[in-house]
């Protein structure tokens, strides 16, 4: 299996309601993101690639034009916009865009990562 990541970033605010008043997500904040698509394959193109970088250009403009510098409960139309919400959301747009997508990982902070990688289920006959 093949396997390719490019990293993209953006900034925006959020609020996760629903938390106890004390809790310091439950205020208005923001966070620098740092996205990472994976995209993976069996078998290389003609030219020897997953999929052209290049292409993933396509995904900058849908962060920067949809998603940098707004308020993510706003975009998502959700109370509660977490990292990995924002995970699957992405993950829903790119595997529209790439068949290959694999996963996408969503970081608030460096020290803190949301992954959303659908399960994979071998077939009965498949399996060990």
């Amino acid at each position: 299996m093949y396997r390719i990541t490019k990293e993209f970033h953006f900034s925006a605010s959020h609020q996760l309601k629903g938390l106890g008043d004390d809790h310091p997500c439950a205020r208005f904040h923001g966070h620098n993101y740092v996205v990472e698509v994976e995209l993976a394959a069996e078998e290389l193109d003609a030219i020897g690639f997953v999929r052209d970088y290049n292409e993933l250009k396509l995904l900058k403009t849908y962060i920067d034009d949809t998603l940098d510098h707004r308020h993510l409960n706003d975009v998502l139309g959700d109370d509660c916009v977490t990292a990995e919400r924002i995970a699957k959301h992405l993950f829903d747009w790119c595997k529209a865009a790439w068949p290959e997508t694999a996963a996408v990982r969503v970081k608030e902070t460096p020290k803190t990562c949301a992954e959303y990688r659908p399960l994979v289920y071998l077939p009965v006959e498949a399996r060990p």
